[in-house]
Order: C-alpha cells, then sequence, then structure tokens
C-alpha cells in the first residue's frame, strides 16, 4: 500500500480490561467519554565512552504512561486506584438543625433518620454545635430524641443533630456503592486498547488503535470540586510496562483492501 500523510485530531474511546490470574483479560471498563488521551514511551540510551567521546550503546529498558483525562465518566473509575472492587454499603457524618415542637424531644427530619448507626448521634443547643460541655444526654427511639433532662430541649428552640448513617449493605430503601483505598490492597494490571481514526491528505479516515498490554494505575490523583468555572476533571494516568511475552505497546493501523471488481465480459 501507498503511504499517506496523516493527521489525528480525534481522542480515544478506551477498552479496559483486567488481567485475571489466568493472564486472560477480563471486560472491566467501556469507556467513550474521555477528553484527551495521551501516550508515550521513554528509554534512556548510555554509553561505554573513549577519550572522552560515546562509543557504544546501550539501551535501557522503555518506560511509558497512558492518561486518561475525562469530566463525564463512570464511578467505576475510581475503583482502579483500589483493587477493582466495589462493595455495598457506606458510613458517613450527617448533621440537621430540628426545631423542637414540644419539650423534652426532638423529631428529626432528615432522610437518613432511621439510619443512625448506634451510639452516634449527639444533639447540642444549635449556637453550641461541637461544644462538649452543651452536649444533650438522651435516648432516640425510631427518629425520636428524649432528653435525659426534660428540660434540656425547650418548645420552638432549635437544636442541631450530628450523627453517622450507616447505610447497609442490603437495605431497603438506598442503594450505597464503596470504593475503599487501602495500603492493604494494590492495584490490578490491565489491558488497555485506544482507538481513534486518522485523517489522509484526501480525507479518508483511517482507525488508529493503540494496545498496552500491562498497563497499571499509578496511585495518586486529586479531585477539585468547584462552584464555579469547568466541571471537575479525573486524570487517571498508568504505567506502561512488559507482559510475560515482553510486549509493552503496539500501535496498529487498519486499512480495508480494496474489493476486487470483474470486467464486463
Amino acid at each position: 500500500m501507498p503511504e499517506y500523510n496523516v493527521a489525528n485530531r480525534q481522542t480515544c474511546d478506551v477498552d479496559i480490561r483486567a488481567i485475571n490470574s489466568s493472564g486472560g483479560y477480563d471486560p472491566f471498563i467501556d469507556f467513550t467519554t474521555a477528553n484527551t488521551t495521551t501516550t508515550g514511551l521513554s528509554g534512556e540510551t548510555v554509553y561505554a565512552r573513549a577519550k572522552g567521546t560515546n562509543k557504544i550503546p546501550f539501551a535501557d529498558p522503555m518506560t511509558g504512561t497512558m492518561t486518561i483525562e475525562a469530566q463525564v465518566y463512570p464511578y467505576k473509575l475510581f475503583s482502579m486506584y483500589a483493587d477493582g472492587t466495589i462493595s455495598s454499603g457506606g458510613i458517613f457524618a450527617e448533621t440537621e438543625t430540628v426545631t423542637a415542637t414540644a419539650a423534652g424531644s426532638i423529631a428529626l427530619a432528615g432522610k437518613y433518620k432511621d439510619k443512625i448507626k448506634t451510639g452516634s448521634l449527639i444533639v447540642y443547643p444549635e449556637d453550641d454545635y461541637g461544644d462538649s460541655t452543651k452536649a444533650i444526654t438522651g435516648t432516640l427511639t425510631t427518629g425520636t430524641f428524649s432528653a435525659t433532662t426534660a428540660s434540656d430541649i425547650s418548645k420552638d428552640a432549635k437544636y442541631k443533630a450530628a450523627y453517622l448513617v450507616d447505610i447497609g449493605s442490603s437495605d431497603a430503601n438506598f442503594a450505597a456503592r464503596k470504593i475503599s483505598f487501602k495500603n492493604s490492597t494494590q492495584p490490578g494490571s490491565y489491558y488497555i486498547t485506544q482507538k481513534t481514526v486518522d485523517k489522509d491528505e484526501f480525507g479518508t479516515l483511517t482507525p488508529f488503535v493503540m494496545v498496552a498490554y500491562k498497563a497499571t494505575p499509578q496511585r495518586n490523583f486529586e479531585l477539585s470540586f468547584s462552584s464555579d468555572g469547568d466541571p471537575a476533571t479525573v486524570t487517571m494516568t498508568f504505567d506502561l510496562n512488559e507482559d510475560k511475552n515482553g510486549d509493552i505497546l503496539d500501535f496498529i493501523e487498519i486499512k480495508e483492501k480494496p474489493t476486487a471488481q470483474s470486467g464486463n465480459t
């Protein structure tokens, strides 16, 4: 086939597959919303020198990275920073302000009032929130907090209730998913295919594919949430490693062969 100059201005679709213990590839994420995808390799060369000049080259092993940058992404993407596992349930803090409708008790109204972790509820007068000396002791029964000393809660006064929400793995009302980051777990390795199209000088589009045989997520990331400016961007970087067959990265160009046409007889 003749060689034509090509150019590219289309980000890649990303197919991520987890490398399992048998060396196979399990589909993990089909990711088509990346804004920018980058791939790079580098390999240093060292030289034996004679009289101060380079004479004999020795190539060090290649290293490389593959990066995905996106503002629209699946939640599952974050699990790759851990061990790829998403579990059910979760525990987190919640605070609500309540006006007492009667002396001696307050009725919690937050949507998680029935999911309060046992022993976690603390109630304060609104202006004394966080002051342990002003915490009100009492008991919680089906969403109502009753003060041990009834006079600690006055009708029409405001109180702040702080508690931990505990959503179980089989909760009837809420479905919570959790990704846990621990030093005891390590990211897996992934077989990643990135697909784009090149355009030549005649306007022909040619599929261009990059295959990373063993990509491992770097365990550093930052999430920044802002009320103005651009939406949050997630950037995920993988180290490109050599697999058991010595493969690191392939570039594949796919051209369709012209269809043979028969002449008139």
